[in-house]
């Protein structure tokens, strides 16, 4: 399991770096460093949680409204045009159809719980129209790719982990992060389009994709000629928009005769269940990344990515501090959110590196994790370029996250 090769990576870095400090440097004190960001690490860890659980139940009532009350499937319906164009072999009434759109649906609204069953779903109910059972199909690798590149209109666990870290703005990072995972998106889909001769310039798909990217081309192009509306757009325009999804939400739900505070109650709930499901692995991925600073072997690598940038000219390095996010955000959420909350401590949540942290951890969904576990579970062994799709999707999620950043997060 790579995951576990890296976490065991990162102990045994921390002992050599370690070691060498000791014994070329004479730092009598580097092992009591390390030893003692262990045990920080794991009060840290309980200490986040412990105040994520309310946030997180609070997100996750009104997640639960906007599902019963029917939110998903008016998304579902409204897709469903651009679906039938990106996944030409399957017919329209497959009920492939219905489990991908409300797998995506899902995602978009950070129901993660809801949508990995529907994912696996949509690949098992996918896979009875695959001619070579072990080879992945166009449609297969086309709505991983989707998945993986991580399309979500709200970040609910990047915002109470931020609220519960005491940010001054939570919901600042909300639109930098909905640009990135868009763009994210649109990368993964110009490629696939590419590889399987699909026509984006098609009037449905490109009246769809055109008018997202217009808007949000515009809205850029918009705050950097007038950079002086970045603050109002970033923390007016995220906060509205979001109370104006949490309204519709309530309306959506009264108008379909739901109990509205019983549903919001039901998904409060489960706000403590995943919490308390987190704290092992937030401590675990802590933990390692505790004793690899502590060591000096993350600020050693961090700083030999600056020398180059340098070297080459790049004078603004002040992303480099929270690139380990996006290097391990591909392989593992829990760990790049583990690093998003360890780069806070070091450099504060308000910080432009804790703000770029969050940004990257919104960016993109884990891509290699998506792709062993969906593939796994319908037992296809030739994914051929799903992997390739997923790490363009990862690399323009990134780079747009960079650029985003410098300008909302002005340094």
């Amino acid at each position: 399991m790579l995951l576990n090769r890296i976490w065991i990576g990162m102990f045994l870095i921390a002992l050599i770096t370690g070691l060498s400090k000791l014994i070329f440097w004479h730092d009598l004190t580097i092992f009591e460093k390390i030893v003692t960001s262990l045990f920080d690490a794991a009060k840290s860890g309980f200490e986040i949680c412990l105040f994520f659980t309310g946030t997180l139940c609070l997100w996750l009532g009104f997640m639960k409204i906007g599902e019963e009350g029917g939110a998903v499937r008016l998304m579902t319906r409204f897709v469903s045009p651009l679906f039938s164009r990106l996944f030409p072999e399957v017919p329209k009434d497959h009920p492939a159809i219905g489990s991908m759109m409300m797998n995506i649906s899902a995602n978009m609204l950070g129901l993660d719980n809801a949508a990995t069953p529907m994912g696996l779903k949509a690949m098992k109910e996918l896979q009875t129209l695959n001619p070579e059972p072990e080879r992945a199909t166009n449609a297969q690798i086309m709505f991983l790719v989707l998945n993986a590149s991580g399309l979500t209109i709200i970040p609910v666990s990047i915002l109470a982990l931020r609220s519960a870290e005491g940010s001054v703005s939570p919901s600042e990072v909300f639109l930098p992060i909905l640009i990135s995972t868009y763009f994210a998106t649109l990368g993964g889909l110009i490629y696939l389009s590419i590889k399987q001769r699909i026509n984006l310039f098609n009037k449905v798909v490109f009246a769809y994709i055109g008018s997202v990217t217009a808007f949000i081309v515009g809205l850029l192009f918009l705050l950097v000629k007038h950079p002086d509306l970045i603050s109002p757009v970033s923390s007016v325009g995220s906060n509205l928009f979001l109370f104006l999804v949490i309204s519709f939400f309530v309306v959506l739900a009264v108008r379909s005769k739901v109990n509205v505070y019983d549903s919001f109650i039901e998904g409060a709930k489960g706000g403590f269940e995943v919490a308390i499901g987190i704290v092992p692995f937030l401590i675990a991925m802590l933990a390692a990344i505790a004793v690899f600073r502590a060591s000096g072997a993350l600020e050693a690598f961090t700083d030999g990515i600056k020398y180059v940038l340098v070297a080459m000219g790049v004078k603004a390095t002040e992303f480099v501090d929270a690139l380990p996010v996006a290097f391990m955000k591909p392989f593992s959420g829990s760990g790049a959110r583990a690093l998003m909350v360890e780069s806070w401590s070091t450099f504060g949540v308000d910080s432009f590196v804790g703000k770029l942290a969050s940004t990257f951890q919104g960016s993109t969904e884990t891509t290699f994790y998506v792709l062993a576990v969906y593939f796994g579970a319908v037992k296809v062994k030739n994914t051929r370029y799903a992997a390739m799709g997923g790490i363009v999707a990862d690399i323009v999620g990134f780079t747009a996250a960079v650029l985003v950043s410098y300008l909302f997060y002005a340094v």
